[in-house]
């Protein structure tokens, strides 16, 4: 009976039910505290891995302001935006933190009572002498619920200290999705899309030349062949070439070197093929199949041919994700190029006509593909690229096809004014200047129409529009000053900016794809020969010189660091002064 009584002392059994149930609190109090810690930790470390990145970016964003060459009220802005999201994205974080805190000193204060209650329901029980070693087991189970306190206190503490003196740790990875996205200043001093910042076409680079020669090589710093055909324009981010290729049986991405011209990588894009029952998807050969001009953030670049199929690659070639938007409706085949916000990639996916109601306007997620945001739109198929404009009230995606032009909040989609002033196949992109968005219907007119406005502004927001003969494919270039448009025959004409007063008209007597660019105020036009014919264009047109490329160009060129890159019928030309640094 002796060994019988000790064993259950031993045991605790010999203090009662009270003993028993404050050991289960004291328990239950230590799981909780340990779900909540750890709760806790894993909320802060995923706060910190997201915060590291806002704070690099915001820190770069404040180096960039102090310089000279930025654009500093725009920055500011951006700054100001920026920082509130950044703060906005800590509270949350800080109110589970904060939640939790409670809910942890709750759970610690039930496991010290626990233990506590137990120590007392242990001293008032008398333990006989003959009991000796049940009663050193009870003493060593009390030290061990003292030293568990103590532990849980001091883990406890550590966590604290961890979180208020270790701020700054940085838990990246190199293979954690960059969620980032460049400043303007990133931006303008690349060439990031179609016409490049803004899809403006505008340069100022005075290093820009001015004289090669494709036969003898002058000025050609190098030329590389393009394996797979394809009319999108180069798209250029510090020393990166991004071109696409398609044909029937392949979609490609290439990625050359934008100093020597080597190609550095190639990645493929499955192609969606019709259901079973479907007839082939056919595409005219004027289009082709890689006739959208790609689109990068500096972290990523991102693709979409005439399929409808949209991919992601990283500068490193490795794919990170692919989206079939499905087979578009689209008359002439797909053709709208892409553009950026942040680090959202932008689709202007126009289809059939305006009473299909399948036309949208898409955002999708850069580092994901998933969709942000999506905006339908009423009108037909188009072959127009959106811009993205810095306007005086804000920044606006602007977007023409027939009948609307329409501008949308960019972080939303939501939509800020709309101006019906367009019929037909539009394929010309718009452009923003001098406060106004200027339009082309093709063989018809041209409209300017002022940014400032809500809703529908058709009958207020016209600035002026002038019926002559416009576009069908090369987009207009503007300035404060004067419109300028390009037709496929060669007619050009020059409009007043403010009024649309026609200033001249000249033949230039070639034929043009390809959109005008204004460098340094000269006009850079690339006729489909592969001329460039660069001229002054005020007062009056005056034609400066001729540079021969010897070799079709139906694409747009690339101007960035004093190079211009012009992507031909089968290869690239970087031209260019020696001199010049690397991109």
């Amino acid at each position: 009976m002796m060994a019988s009584d000790n064993n259950e002392s031993g045991s605790g059994k010999g203090l009662g039910p009270w003993f028993g149930s404050a050991i289960a609190t004291a328990l239950v109090g230590a799981v909780f505290s340990i779900v909540i810690l750890t709760l806790i930790v894993a909320n802060y470390v995923q706060g910190r891995i997201r915060e590291t990145g806002f704070e690099k970016r915001l820190e770069n964003m404040k180096i960039e302001i102090t310089k000279d060459s930025v654009d500093k009220e725009t920055l500011a802005d951006e700054i100001r935006l920026f920082d509130l999201e950044f703060r906005e994205s800590r509270l949350p974080r800080a109110d589970f933190t904060r939640t939790g805190g409670y809910l942890l000193l709750g759970a610690l204060a039930v496991f010290v009572l626990g233990v506590k209650w137990a120590d007392i329901i242990r001293k008032k029980v008398q333990v006989p002498q003959p009991m000796q070693a049940g009663a050193g087991e009870q003493v060593r189970q009390a030290a061990l619920a003292r030293w568990s306190v103590a532990g849980a206190l001091i883990v406890a503490g550590i966590v604290v200290v961890f979180l208020l003196v270790v701020p700054d740790v940085d838990f990246s990875t190199e293979d954690k999705v960059d969620d980032s996205y460049p400043t303007w200043a990133e931006i303008s001093r690349n060439w990031h899309r179609f016409r490049g910042p803004q899809g403006a076409g505008i340069i100022t680079d005075p290093n820009i030349p001015d004289d090669w020669e494709g036969k003898t090589g002058k000025g050609i710093l190098w030329k590389t062949p393009v394996p797979v055909v394809g009319d999108n324009s180069p798209v250029v981010w510090g020393d990166r070439v991004f071109l696409s290729g398609g044909d029937p049986n392949v979609y490609k991405v290439f990625c050359f070197d934008a100093l020597g011209g080597t190609l550095l990588w190639t990645g493929d894009v499955e192609r969606t093929k019709p259901k079973p029952g479907e007839d082939e998807f056919e595409v005219m050969e004027d289009t082709g199949y890689a006739a959208c001009t790609m689109a990068t953030d500096g972290r990523r670049v991102y693709v979409i041919f005439t399929t409808g199929d949209v991919a992601c690659f990283d500068f490193k070639g490795r794919k990170l994700w692919t989206k079939p938007l499905g087979l578009p409706d689209n008359v002439y085949g797909y053709a709208s190029s892409l553009e950026t916000y942040r680090n959202m990639l932008l689709i202007q996916f126009d289809q059939a006509d305006a009473e299909s109601e399948i036309s949208k306007l898409i955002a999708l997620d850069g580092p994901t593909g998933r969709i942000v945001w999506e905006a339908k739109r009423p009108v037909g198929n188009s072959w127009s690229t959106p811009i993205l404009a810095q306007t005086e009230t804000g920044s606006q995606i602007i977007a023409a096809a027939d009948p609307w032009v329409i501008a949308y909040e960019p972080n939303s989609g939501d939509e800020i004014w709309r101006a019906e002033c367009l019929a037909g196949d539009i394929a010309s992109s718009p452009i923003y200047a001098n406060g106004m968005t200027f339009v082309i219907e093709p063989y018809s007119k041209i409209a300017a129409i002022k940014t400032d406005g809500k809703g529908d502004v058709t009958k207020t927001h016209i600035a002026w529009s002038v019926d002559e003969p416009g576009p069908d494919i090369c987009s207009p270039i503007g300035n404060d000053k004067f419109v300028f448009i390009l037709n496929s025959d060669g007619l050009a004409l020059c409009f007043d900016a403010a009024d649309g007063k026609t200033l001249w008209e000249e033949d230039i007597r070639a034929d043009f794809l390809a959109s005008p660019s204004l460098v340094n105020g000269k006009l850079y036009l690339l006729t489909e020969k592969g001329v460039m014919i660069i001229a002054e264009p005020m007062p009056k047109y005056r034609e400066l010189t001729r540079c021969e490329l010897g070799e079709k160009c139906h694409a747009s060129p690339a101007f960035v660091n004093g190079r211009i890159y012009i992507r031909g019928a089968d290869n690239l030309y970087c031209i260019g002064k020696e001199t010049s640094d690397r991109p």
